[in-house]
């Protein structure tokens, strides 16, 4: 997931472990070679001893700094509109430049202090970092609805459209910079009347208040069950023993929490239908304030679509959006799963036939929604030989992490150096960071950014895994250039007792998704920070992260990136092998549950009257009818910790499958045949990831396919013969 922060120009997109020193030197080829598996143990670069011309941020903010650095940003920014406002007369686009300079120094502080919020250990911090966003979305709505501010822009939009010799003259980044800021006011409502502007400013701010109550509650949620040892049956030993344990009548309790490296083990290996039904309704009903909050924001987004003039909150959401309409993307959704139901109903019917013999279930005719995780895995130990548990144990983390990083040095021809442990300035000890750099000329290597890792779980941290951009790459007055800082944040297992952390193959995928973000982040080469990195469209943003989960699934790639924690050997072959061909095991059943929280979200958000709408009834009826799973008598509301819907993703959770297009066509096209072709990975590199939004994501597409994208590659992914879906 990519997390977004918000410009108050709307600038669009920005998500104790065993801890060692290491430097990373990744062998990279002019040319590919005859094997794609990358030799770690044979390395042939030296460390970069530069001295990164930009410093690492600091990370020792109080509460109060935090409130007085927002006080600044916001006095600072009101100052930019107060000289835009009274610049109308001699406005030109000298004007603009002086605006784009300020979203540029900006951004920093902005993403900085909202950030504190999702991984500080201090909850006064935390408590900070929310009053922080607070006022500063507050001020964002104000400042976004100033009618003078807008007059001077749009005056000189008017300037550039009206003077074709003044066009020529001015670089197509900055035509974009204009086009887009003045957008973003009459999207604002500064095209209506007074009191429709009032009215806007008023839902915003309502909404603001609601998105950032849903989101604190997520990440200070600490609701748990207490399960006995009989109840956990099935579930590996070495989970169990990180549960908080407690002994009551001479019975002995473990508290599961709602953390991924606790509930997804239960949901996948208890014996117990009962513990896994408890686990799973238990989750979806945590926080039940959120449920009403989600409720009451799509309430309020459709009564904002209507006051600025649109048919519905989706159709206002995607105008902006590749596919631009809530029509395109009904049509494409239906398309998807009219495809998929056949293949969804084979695959219903295997597991039914497994469930059907296996002695311990106690409702054979049904399959409900938390079997799938429990019944998958057997699948694919009993048909696929895929043991999640021993394939792991080639996972451990710091050498994975280690290995991950060579495959992305090798492909975009990158370098990271890690920070010794003395050096290192984080704001939990837990995280890794790394000066990175492009080593396009070894003997020249440039400066590239920062980025942290941040991968266990802890009380009051953001409970999924997301990037999150912290500082963009942009080019400064004096012509300089800032770099970009990012982090990725995840909750993979702590390290036990006796074992270092191991990464579950998924989670390994998942790391390389997130990191995908990062580098999109990190190779930004935009003049203006709105355009920096991962600021493009909603739904493109995941194609570059989806693209680079295939190298988790490659035989070369899964042997360079593996080394059995105490032997120290790569996956064996046959693991591979079988690992490789589990890959679409259950591929239908797995996009048509995308296809509930994509339509679900959609339904929500082009409602005429959502007020009127039966949103947990919504939410269960379509887990039936389009994801095949069985609720049976329990009626959940997951749709209260879908973090999506209140992070930017609103009417816009189909874009993890219609990015999936693209990133199925690059990958085949360019990387299928020779996954670690350096010279591909630095083609895509340049056009797709430096570009940034700077230039229209279908226009970059086109330039580094050749053509239009098709969807021939998405549909062989999910196993459709013959059948192209709607783009």
């Amino acid at each position: 997931m990519k997390h977004l922060a918000v410009h108050k120009y709307k600038i669009g997109a920005i998500a104790a472990g065993l801890v060692v020193s290491y430097k990373i030197f990744a062998y990279r080829a002019a040319s590919s070679s005859s094997s794609n598996v990358i030799n770690l143990t044979n390395m042939a670069k030296t460390p970069i001893t530069l001295k990164p011309p930009q410093a690492p941020l600091r990370w020792d903010h109080t509460p109060e700094q935090i409130l007085a650095e927002t006080d600044k940003y916001i006095s600072t920014s009101q100052e930019v509109d107060d000289w835009v406002a009274n610049s109308f007369a001699t406005a030109d686009v000298d004007t603009i430049k002086k605006i784009a300079a300020s979203e540029n120094e900006q951004y920093l502080p902005l993403c900085q202090l909202s950030f504190y919020q999702h991984i500080s250990d201090n909850k006064d911090v935390r408590n900070a970092s929310t009053v922080s966003e607070e006022k500063i979305d507050k001020f964002s709505i104000e400042s976004n609805l100033r009618e003078d501010v807008f007059k001077t822009v749009n005056k000189v939009f008017k300037q550039v459209q009206e003077d074709s010799e003044l066009q020529k003259t001015l670089d197509p980044e900055f035509k974009r910079l204009l086009e887009k800021l003045n957008l973003g006011y009459v999207r604002s409502g500064l095209d209506l009347s007074q009191e429709k502007r009032d009215e806007v400013k008023r839902l915003k701010q309502e909404l603001s208040t609601i998105s950032i109550k849903f989101n604190k509650n997520l990440g200070e949620e600490t609701e748990h069950i207490w399960f006995t040892d009989e109840e956990l049956k099935g579930v590996p030993e070495s989970v169990v023993e990180q549960f908080e344990t407690k002994t009551e009548n001479d019975v002995t309790y473990h508290k599961m929490t709602y953390k991924y490296p606790d509930l997804f083990p239960v949901l996948k290996y208890a014996v117990s239908s009962a513990t896994r039904q408890r686990a799973f309704v238990g989750d979806q009903n945590k926080i039940p304030e959120n449920a009403g909050l989600l409720v009451k924001a799509v309430n309020l987004r459709n009564q904002l679509a209507e006051v600025l003039g649109y048919d519905t909150y989706a159709d206002y959401i995607l105008e902006v959006k590749m596919a631009k309409n809530s029509k395109n993307v009904f049509e494409f959704l239906d398309d998807v799963r009219e495809k998929l139901r056949p293949l969804g109903e084979k695959e219903l019917q295997r597991m039914l036939a497994l469930k059907a013999n296996d002695p311990n279930a106690d409702d054979k005719e049904n399959y409900y929604v938390w079997d799938h995780r429990y019944y998958d895995n057997k699948l694919l130990e009993s048909e696929y030989k895929v043991d999640e548990q021993k394939l792991a144990e080639y996972f451990p983390m710091e050498s994975t992490i280690e290995k991950m990083l060579a495959i992305y040095e090798h492909l975009f021809n990158l370098q990271f150096e890690q920070v010794d442990e003395s050096d290192k300035q984080v704001w939990h000890p837990d995280v890794k960071q790394f000066s990175v750099w492009k080593v396009d000329n070894p003997d020249s290597p440039e400066f590239v950014g920062w980025i942290y890792f941040d991968l266990h779980p802890r009380e009051g941290k953001y409970g999924h895994a997301a990037n999150f951009g912290i500082g963009p790459s942009y080019i400064k007055e004096d012509g300089s250039k800032n770099y970009p800082v990012t982090a990725l944040v995840c909750n993979f297992s702590k390290p036990s007792k006796d074992k270092p952390s191991l990464l579950k193959h998924n989670e390994v995928t998942t790391f390389f998704h997130e990191l995908g973000h990062g580098i999109h982040d990190l190779i930004g080469q935009t003049r203006y920070a709105r355009f920096h990195g991962t600021s493009v469209a909603r739904d493109f943003v995941e194609c570059p992260s989806q693209i680079l989960e295939y190298w988790t699934w490659t035989r070369d790639q899964l042997k360079s990136l593996s080394q059995h924690y105490k032997t120290g050997e790569s996956l064996p072959d046959d693991l591979i092998d079988s690992l490789v061909k589990s890959k679409h095991v259950n591929g239908a059943i797995f996009n048509l549950r995308q296809l509930h929280f994509g339509l679900f979200d959609m339904k929500l958000h082009t409602a005429k009257e959502p007020e009127s709408l039966d949103v947990t009834k919504l939410w269960n009826e379509l887990r039936e009818e389009v994801a095949l799973v069985k609720n049976g008598d329990q009626i959940t509301k997951g749709y209260g910790s879908f973090g999506h819907l209140m992070g930017g993703y609103a009417a816009g959770y189909y874009g993890y499958l219609y990015s999936q297009v693209f990133a199925s066509d690059i990958y085949y096209t360019f990387f299928k045949a020779d996954p670690m072709s350096t010279a591909q990975g630095i083609k895509y590199r340049d056009i797709i990831l430096a570009r940034g939004g700077s230039r229209e994501e279908l226009d970059n597409l086109k330039e580094l396919l050749g053509r239009e994208p098709t969807s021939d590659a998405f549909m062989t992914e999910l196993g459709v013969e013959n059948g192209a879906s709607k783009l």
